[in-house]
């Protein structure tokens, strides 16, 4: 890379936008920024070789609708606005703020106190809104907890018959585990896939993240969606440290426990929102050192090379690779990276089709024995059959935090979250928070 490749970032104290450089040191490649008020913050953002070897570009494409203008830049027009460069895939809505747990970690600074609800007519009417602005795109239902609304099936169904074909829930899992017939409920109201906390195989993980021991819960979570036909992904956020040494644990665990087990989406921590402080270079964990943790402790059943930057989005984001179970036991790559390179398609369409594909559960009829012109396709039909059952999609996200903050990035961003007022913004800059805890859209009216 260049020795200084410039770039636009924010002050972590005030948030005010700044120009920032990237270097590379030793193999490390680190985003430097100075605020004339605050004073100058160095944040390692690459840890090994190969940075610019895997940039790839994306093709950009201007959002179908923009409820704001472009006039004090990015990040403070979000809603979005004629500068942002991507299209929405995935787009978060928040149906509650309650939560049932009071994690050490979380993203929504969640409580377990009674904040009102949005209506379901609230709901309907950002639902239109996404459906004016380009969608149906694949939809999150977020908080908060969202299994403490009771009319959560409705809100789901809803959304169906409203023309999502793709609707996954984001959850830590307690109702779903401890409620019997909770999961069949909501596969018949149309969910499409659980979005699971799942932060490890022993209990200190949870301690440490969540504030109490919940292996248990999670594995009866895991168990309820698989017996009522809903896919899974185990979302791990890993922290140093705390629990990535098991992230070949994780992995093997989903690999044990497909068809119900769709994915893994690894989530490094992000410093936004509730989290421990001020983050060092020691409480990152870059791309190229989860792939490296993924092919150690997979005895290199997953190799680094098996993983491409996810589609549709900026390469630095994330990385995503299949992997088939074959019957034998043996674990085969299928593919690296999701989505388009460098081509002018859709690629958040193409992206948010890769994701509902690899993540819903597989159809379960069954793959009819045929013989078609004397050559039987027996052998033929059992591949792909297991392929569409045992295929596990890994991934990983990298969300920003005010400390490695690139504007670049967040104009490349197509995982988008419904403000209260009813805008669209990138999910790194609407949970954006300075040291703080100032936000610039997170619990704000906008």
């Amino acid at each position: 890379m260049d020795s200084k490749a410039s770039a636009q970032s924010v002050c972590p104290i005030c948030l005010k936008r700044l120009d920032a450089h990237k270097t590379e040191q030793g193999g490390r490649v680190y985003l430097e920024k100075t605020c004339p008020e605050h004073g100058a913050f160095k944040t390692l953002i690459w840890d090994g070789p190969g940075y610019t070897a895997w940039a790839r570009e994306a093709a950009d494409a201007q959002p179908d609708a923009c409820a704001t203008r472009a006039e004090n830049g990015c990040p403070y027009d979000c809603g979005l606005c004629p500068d942002h460069r991507q299209r929405s895939c995935c787009v978060l809505i928040e149906v509650t703020q309650r939560c049932n747990l009071c994690c050490p970690v979380c993203f929504a600074s969640a409580t377990g106190e009674d904040a009102p609800d949005p209506p379901i007519e609230t709901i309907r009417g950002w639902l239109q809104m996404l459906l004016n602005s380009g969608g149906p795109f694949n939809l999150q239902l977020s908080g908060g907890e969202p299994t403490v609304r009771d009319d959560l099936g409705d809100i789901i169904r809803l959304a169906k018959e409203m023309g999502f074909s793709f609707v996954q829930l984001n959850t830590n899992g307690l109702r779903l585990a401890e409620e019997p017939g909770y999961a069949q409920r909501l596969k018949e109201a149309g969910l499409s896939c659980v979005y699971l906390q799942f932060d490890g195989v022993s209990d200190a993980p949870y301690v440490a993240l969540r504030g109490r021991a919940l292996l248990d819960i999670k594995r009866r979570a895991v168990e309820n969606c698989a017996g009522a036909g809903l896919g899974v992904v185990l979302v791990p956020t890993l922290a140093p440290g705390v629990n990535d040494g098991e992230v070949g644990a994780i992995l093997r665990f989903a690999l044990e426990r497909m068809p119900g087990v769709r994915g893994v989406h690894f989530q490094p921590i992000s410093y936004f929102g509730r989290h421990p402080g001020a983050p060092d270079d020691a409480a990152r964990i870059t791309l190229p050192a989860l792939l490296n943790a993924i092919e150690e402790q997979t005895g290199g059943d997953m190799r680094a090379e098996h993983f491409g930057p996810s589609g549709g989005q900026n390469a630095y984001c994330g990385f995503n690779g299949s992997f088939l179970l074959t019957e034998d036991g043996e674990v085969r790559p299928l593919s690296s990276g999701g989505g388009c390179c460098e081509c002018s398609c859709d690629s958040a369409r193409t992206a948010m089709e890769y994701v509902a594909r690899r993540w819903s559960a597989p159809e379960q009829a069954a793959v009819e024995e045929s013989c078609c012109g004397g050559v039987c396709t027996d052998a033929l039909d059992a591949f792909l059959q297991r392929v569409q059952t045992h295929t596990l999609a890994v991934s990983c996200m990298v969300f920003q935090d005010a400390w490695n903050l690139e504007l670049d990035r967040v104009k490349q961003c197509h995982i988008h979250v419904v403000s209260p007022r009813g805008k669209l913004v990138p999910f790194c800059a609407y949970n954006l928070s300075a040291a703080d805890g100032a936000t610039l859209y997170r619990g704000r009216d906008v």
